[in-house]
């Protein structure tokens, strides 16, 4: 599956501060060899260079969060 900028996202690295945390993709980038990979925005920061199958898609509920 391949996300969009504004798609909200569940991040899943362990070596990442923000591992488990819901953010926006802010920046997409492809390399020249075609892999994607993605500039995530966070309440706290930014992670860059993210690889597709590091994200899920964030649920509703995870994202209704925020605004409460």
């Amino acid at each position: 599956m391949s996300f969009d900028e504004d798609d909200s996202v569940v991040l899943h690295d362990e070596h990442s501060e923000f591992d488990g945390e819901t953010g926006t993709i802010t920046q997409t980038m492809e390399s020249m060899f075609g892999d994607v990979t993605y500039t995530i925005s966070f309440e706290d920061g930014q992670e860059t260079g993210v690889p597709e199958d590091a994200l899920e898609e964030a649920d509703e509920d995870d994202t209704d969060e925020d605004e409460e």
